[in-house]
């Protein structure tokens, strides 16, 4: 098959052995698949995205020896490996989380040569995590459940209750996704900050209460005027008097050094940071600023199966418009020039390679 194999820093169009499906898994002919930021990072700095990888328990494979990458896709089935229960017929448009389950082992689609991407005309996936693409939904746009899966799983996690203050940090897809998953569940106020103008509209497409661009203000400056108590001498004098404060949720989708720290200085007290940006360099944290605080630190990475089949069945009714974030398509051919066309979030948020 074709497919753009990573070599050393770049994306090579070439011929590579179709997959074979194994035991309970499926032939796919590959119709869409998003780029995401991570395929970027691991392109660029390999040594920090194989080191990250280890450290975290998984086993990495390194870019520069070739992968196919892609791990947001849809595709339609074309025929079934040993063992299957063939319950979807062949021609059924599907999606699914990108693990990759099998006789082979187990790992990430796209990141694993076991399991190549969907940069290549065919993938295999396994048949108990694909799902039904809804009736009339575009195929790029459900190649890209998986971000806005991502997304719904660190809302869920991060435990927000109704009336908190969401802010949302870095406008990529991950954060528009973050955007996107809290409005669908009726959440409000939410504040999106990014320095991008064209990512602020993509925000308040999706239903933002307001936009921050962080260079004229602080995206941390509008505590008071919400309702949120900064200090926890506000937090206690408020339950001696009965008075009613907010709590705040902050969801960190940058991911760069540094940003890290900021959210602790900037939140406000009793707040949680819900950590979903992969920062993969070092970077140094003052503990006693957030001890000081009670600042709740969580993290969150990819979705689980049900979160996945949830946020599809949210963009098939219209109650998450991922499609909105597409800005841009591009053949095999494309994808290498596609991987530097996304630094500039001025002209795009979301390419997505059509087979």
């Amino acid at each position: 098959m074709r497919a753009a194999l990573t070599k050393d820093a770049t994306m090579v169009v070439t011929e590579v052995p179709d997959p074979v499906p194994q035991a309970g898994q499926l032939l796919i002919r590959t119709l869409a698949c998003g780029i995401c930021g991570s395929d970027l990072h691991a392109l660029a700095d390999p040594d920090a995205f194989m080191e990250t990888t280890r450290r975290s328990g998984g086993t990495p494979y390194d870019p520069r020896d070739g992968l196919v990458f892609g791990h947001e896709f849809a595709g339609e089935i074309v025929s079934y490996g040993p063992e299957t229960q063939r319950t979807l017929p062949e021609g059924t448009v599907v999606c699914g989380p990108p693990i990759g389950i099998g006789p082979q082992g187990a790992g990430i689609i796209g990141y694993t040569p076991m399991y190549p991407g969907g940069y290549g005309e065919y993938m295999i996936l396994n048949e108990g995590l694909t799902h039904a693409v809804p009736e009339g939904l575009d195929p790029k746009v459900a190649a890209i459940t998986e971000p806005f899966a991502v997304a719904t799983r660190a809302v869920e996690r991060s435990g927000i209750s109704e009336g908190d203050v969401a802010l949302v940090l870095g406008l990529g897809p991950i954060g528009l996704g973050t955007v996107a998953a809290l409005k669908a569940r009726g959440h409000g106020p939410v504040l999106a900050a990014d320095f991008s103008p064209r990512r602020r509209a993509l925000a308040e497409g999706l239903g933002a209460d307001a936009v921050i661009d962080p260079a004229a203000e602080s995206p941390f400056g509008r505590w008071a005027d919400l309702g949120v108590a900064s200090s926890l001498v506000e937090r206690i004098a408020s339950q001696l008097l009965g008075t009613e404060v907010r709590g705040a949720v902050i969801y960190e989708c940058v991911g760069v050094p540094g940003m890290l720290q900021q959210v602790i200085e900037g939140a406000p007290a009793g707040g949680t940071i819900m950590v979903v940006g992969v920062c993969m360099q070092p970077d140094r944290l003052e503990p006693g600023v957030a001890v000081s605080k009670e600042l709740s630190i969580l993290s969150s990475f990819g979705a689980y199966p049900a979160e996945y089949g949830a946020t599809l069945a949210a963009i098939g009714d219209g109650r998450i418009d991922a499609g909105s974030i597409i800005t841009g398509t591009v053949g095999l051919d494309g994808v290498a020039q596609a991987f530097t066309d996304l630094a500039d979030p001025e002209v795009h948020a979301k390419i997505v390679v059509q087979c």
